[in-house]
């Protein structure tokens, strides 16, 4: 029988986010309408994420609870990386999965349900350079905020990452077409398009790079904001710093991974980068806009680091002074280097050097937020609060500001940051404050 309803669950990055959204096009498109719930849906697609340890296990649990209590069960598509990298193989693994399909093949999603309600258990985990894009539906609904993928894929091969072979090598998609979904999007509701990609400051077209496509987008009627992520240190070329300070709607933030402190560790993780080529950087990007709000990520106990290579780390944090960080405990990656190289680090060890790196990270961030409090900014409004009349919205740092205001999803609205805490601020509306 043909399915009538779908869910999809979305893990990981926001490139996950982002196929999921296409997906639910695709199917919506069929004539199919979204569930509330996985156990009522007619098709349930866990579009998964294999980054950490025992993602795939994860994975066949979530599967495992689609079985509904009279034995029945929805028709269940894995997706995502966890089926590129286990290919046929999670069929066998589970009876309950009637699809596979990889990130770069889930443009026959709709073609690959059609053949399993018919009983048959298609896998796809080919990896054509981004032929899916030619075969998605165009944008019709947007967020106030909305992801828009310009690259796929990965060549620089760090040791401890599964990237470049669950997503394949770089690609980029062609201008005309990321400029055509970008209107799209603003016609569809956007106000902020936030660029994607595993290396996203890696996307070319010719001779134009993301500086020059950041350009282009910021004469978009409508579009008030432009963000980008995942970068590499590697790919943050001058044009793209100086776009910081000289076009008003890419905003002053930049996540830009660095993963350790120390050389030794850089080089062993196959960083092509250097503290201090990366802090190089970063002067420069405070040199153009001297507001940037600057994030990374950490891995804590890749193999062979010792106490003095985590306290370069946390040298690094405090020389930075990051607005906001993501850090992780090494998980070996089956296939990866990392994986296989000696002196791998106690589980004990790494659990206590990440709250030690959680901790002074964290006080950064607190400092970063105070530091804004007093000041006047727009917020985006993108949610409501959890109390009556409070909406909540972020600002040109990606703070997440509460705010009591009438104002509607997608507004942007003035506010005066009043109060900081350590993950959010709290915002009054300039009207309101100066009553």
């Amino acid at each position: 029988m043909t399915p009538k309803t779908f869910k999809i669950k979305s893990f990981g990055c926001q490139m996950n986010v982002y196929d999921g959204e296409r997906m639910a096009e695709m199917l919506a498109q069929q004539g199919m309408t979204p569930a509330d719930e996985a156990l009522d849906a007619d098709l349930v697609v866990l579009n998964t994420c294999h980054i950490r340890e025992k993602a795939a296990e994860k994975a066949y649990s979530d599967v495992g609870r689609l079985k509904r209590e009279d034995g029945s069960k929805p028709l269940i598509a894995l997706a995502g990386c966890v089926a590129q990298a286990e290919g046929a193989e999670a069929k066998r693994r589970s009876q309950l999965i009637d699809i596979v399909v990889g990130p770069q093949a889930y443009h026959r999603l709709p073609e690959m349900v059609a053949q399993a309600s018919r009983g048959a258990r298609p896998v796809d985990t080919d990896m054509p350079a981004a032929a899916k894009f030619d075969a998605l539906p165009a944008r019709r609904r947007a967020a106030p905020s909305a992801f828009l993928t310009v690259q796929e894929g990965c060549d620089k091969f760090c040791t401890y990452c599964v990237v470049p072979y669950t997503r394949g090598a770089e690609i980029s998609r062609p201008w005309a077409d990321i400029v055509a979904e970008a209107h799209s999007l603003v016609e569809a509701g956007a106000r902020e398009i936030v660029l994607l990609g595993q290396n996203v400051n890696a996307w070319t077209d010719g001779s134009r790079g993301l500086a020059e496509l950041a350009r282009e987008l910021a004469t978009i009627d409508g579009l008030e904001r432009i963000r980008y992520t995942t970068s590499h240190p590697a790919d943050m070329t001058d044009a793209l710093i100086a776009a910081h300070g000289e076009v008003d709607k890419l905003m002053p933030y930049l996540h830009l991974p660095v993963q350790s402190g120390s050389n030794r560790i850089l080089k062993a993780m196959n960083r092509s980068h250097t503290v201090e080529t990366y802090l190089a950087t970063l002067e420069k990007m405070r040199a153009a806009r001297s507001d940037i709000a600057l994030s990374g990520d950490f891995i804590v106990g890749f193999p062979g680091e010792t106490e003095e290579d985590f306290e370069a780390t946390l040298r690094l944090v405090d020389e930075v002074r990051y607005a906001s960080a993501y850090s992780f405990k090494y998980s070996p990656r089956p296939g990866t280097p990392a994986a296989t190289m000696e002196d791998q680090i106690a589980r004990e060890v790494m659990d206590e050097r990440l709250q030690r790196l959680q901790d002074r990270i964290n006080t950064h961030q607190l400092a970063f937020n105070r530091s804004k409090v007093g000041s006047d900014t727009q917020v985006l409004i993108e949610r409501k609060g959890r109390h009556e009349g409070q909406m909540i919205g972020k600002t040109p740092w990606l703070q997440s500001v509460h705010v009591e205001t009438s104002a509607a999803l997608g507004d942007l609205i003035d506010v005066t940051l009043v109060q900081a805490g350590p993950n959010s601020l709290t915002g009054a509306t300039l009207q309101k404050v100066a009553a």
